[in-house]
């Protein structure tokens, strides 16, 4: 294949052929929107210039075998680290961070989820890993280096004149890129995978060193800040409506606001939630946004007991799980409350163990407390009709009034379900993972009608409020073509993609009569100070939502990567968009978003000092 006289190094056919296979990925396997030209340019040569960067390295080995060996290594890593990042993509359309890998406990709970998102024709990632095995061990001596030191001190130092080089034309492309480190696709497009994870780690022990240095001198701007953007005046007219009364919350796995009132082959796909939309008992909420990011559904729990924003990398629950918390379970424990967790699933999943105690939880129904078996179980674990069956026994020996969470499974990623247990047909599309979407959903609404009918059987409805709420997103961006086929558009716009993270939100108060749907633009933020207003409970607390039902409100959501909405503009991609409309606005028009993301920004780095900073400790809520 090579002639006598052929002397490209082997650290260079590593770079191209490696380079080659990272850009195949960037470009085709991760859905990285490019916009212009010059964000076309800047990903192609990121692979490249990280490729030669780590294997220009080799020429500093001074034995040809160990030269060989190192590029044979790198090689191999390297492509393991890039198809980690694939599979985690395929699922979350995101990529793998520090705090992410202290969640590897939880692979082994996974199962067939992992199995799901690996492809035959994966295998071809590593055909450039075996070229270079067979040509360090066939041709060792041509393709290994012997360049003097000048030679090595150029190949550095042309390393180091790329990287600078690509750093320059990204910060040019996207100013203050480093500033935004939130946002990871941005850091991967511009930078590229393996900068990207040199830089997640340097944030990695930058966040570790703030809770050591914290003093507490963080607290008064925090305080100020959430004093006159969040604080609301007076009180709302349902104010105290369910003083007293139990609170059942519904955690719905991966329930998106699209599926409410919609059909599937002329099917109604939740018919019970449906019929609760139209409910004068109920306060449907269609403009209520999920929040979370890498943390998914404890993200979603975080937001709710604590009013605070996620984290922008990993999930709270692991990385500050001893953290001191304000939290929904501790402050009503202090009006009477007993409160529980049912979910079926291993304690130590998120690390909830730790994670429940921090918020006063008083106890935790775990796996342990339930029968499953190979009949009643599938995917994640214990079906959602023989899960809310089973709680019932538990759920009536409570002290009252308690606050109970139960934490659904069915409709969880890859939505697998018994045949017998569907009741509608799967979608035909390109995406099984749409296709069998429905049904789950199905299940879990039927799951929940037959829930509120053992409530009222065991005399526990009368005497609660109902919240049922999604938890997080179901279908990622990944299957934006099926999902543009199913809503009937030409393509999942960025506007449209927003409006995807809709969740919904039902607040149910039997006997109450009075309730509506919501335009309210809400999200998970909004939750707690919501809960805490309806059982008439007041507190010193510092917290980002507001009271949904308390006409004052801020007026505004923040998603963890700094988008936002507001009754009159999304905001997304950098891009201005009118809310009813879809239709990016004029220049003009924009600013007022362009004003608005800089108190978003604000807001969440607030709320990521509460959490980096362990603040809490520092406060002394009941002198507050």
């Amino acid at each position: 294949m090579f002639g006598k006289g052929f002397r490209l190094p082997l650290y260079v056919i590593a770079t191209l052929l490696f380079g080659i296979k990272t850009y195949i990925v960037y470009r085709f396997l991760f859905s990285l929107e490019i916009e212009n030209s010059m964000q076309e340019f800047i990903l192609f040569i990121n692979p490249f210039v990280s490729a030669f960067l780590v294997f220009a390295i080799s020429v500093w080995i001074k034995k040809t075998s160990r030269q060989v060996k190192y590029l044979r290594y790198t090689a191999l890593i390297g492509t393991l680290v890039i198809y980690a990042n694939l599979v985690f993509y395929r699922s979350f359309s995101d990529f793998i961070t520090i705090p992410q890998l202290s969640q590897g406990g939880n692979a082994g709970d996974l199962g067939s989820s992992i199995l799901s998102l690996i492809k035959v024709y994966d295998i071809f990632l590593f055909a450039d890993v075996i070229f270079i095995w067979y040509l360090g061990k066939k041709q060792q001596d041509r393709v290994s280096t012997k360049y003097p030191r000048s030679g090595k001190v150029c190949a550095f130092a042309l390393s180091l004149a790329l990287l600078v080089g690509n750093f320059f034309l990204a910060e040019m492309e996207r100013p203050q890129l480093f500033t935004r480190a939130f946002d990871r696709e941005y850091l991967v497009k511009y930078i590229g995978l393996f900068n990207y994870h040199i830089y997640d780690a340097f944030l990695h022990s930058k966040v570790k060193t703030q809770h050591v240095f914290a003093d507490g001198s963080e607290l008064p701007a925090i305080k100020e800040y959430v004093k006159t953007t969040i604080d609301q005046k007076g009180e709302s007219d349902l104010f105290g409506v369910a003083k007293g009364k139990n609170v059942i919350f519904i955690s719905a796995e991966s329930l998106q606001t699209f599926v409410i009132n919609n059909t599937v082959n002329g099917q109604e796909i939740t018919p019970f939630l449906n019929s609760l939309v139209a409910d004068k008992d109920t306060y449907y909420f269609e403009n209520f946004y999920h929040q979370t990011e890498q943390g998914k559904t404890s993200d979603s729990e975080f937001l709710v007991e604590n009013s605070l924003y996620p984290l922008p990398r990993g999930a709270v629950f692991y990385t500050h799980g001893q953290n001191n918390y304000h939290a929904f379970p501790e402050i009503i424990k202090e009006n009477g409350y007993y409160s529980a967790v049912f979910h079926a699933n291993n304690d130590s999943f998120y690390n909830r163990d730790q994670m429940y105690p921090s918020l006063g939880f008083d106890y935790f129904y775990d796996q342990e407390a339930y029968e499953v078996t190979d009949d009643n179980k599938i995917g994640w674990g214990l079906k959602d009709k023989p899960f809310f069956e089973q709680s019932m026994k538990y759920l009536q020996s409570l002290d009252q009034p308690f606050y109970a969470k139960f934490i659904t499974l069915t409709n969880h990623f890859p939505f697998e379900l018994d045949d017998q247990d569907k009741s509608i047909d799967r979608y035909d599309s390109n995406s099984n993972t749409l296709n069998n979407y429905f049904p789950t959903v199905r299940y879990m609404d039927e799951a929940i009608e037959q829930f509120f009918q053992q409530l009222k059987e065991a005399g526990l409805y009368e005497n609660s409020i109902i919240v049922i709420m999604g938890d997080h997103y179901g279908i990622s961006s990944n299957h934006n073509k099926a999902m543009s086929m199913y809503l009937d558009k030409e393509q999942i716009t960025p506007y449209d993609h927003v409006q995807l993270q809709r969740v919904p939100l039902f607040i149910h108060i039997p006997g109450h009569g009075k309730g509506e749907v919501q335009s309210t633009i809400a999200g998970q933020i909004d939750v707690k100070p919501t809960l805490l207003s309806l059982l008439g409970i007041k507190e010193n607390d510092i917290y980002f939502g507001n009271d949904l039902f308390n006409e004052d409100h801020k007026g505004y959501i923040a998603l963890r990567n700094g988008d936002f909405i507001t009754k009159d503009y999304i905001y997304t991609n950098e891009t201005c968009y009118n809310f009813e409309t879809g239709e990016a606005v004029e220049e003009t028009e924009a600013s007022a978003c362009t004003d608005l993301s800089q108190v978003i920004e604000k807001e969440l780095s607030y709320s990521d000092d509460i959490i980096y900073g362990d603040l809490f400790r520092f406060v002394d809520f009941k002198q507050e």
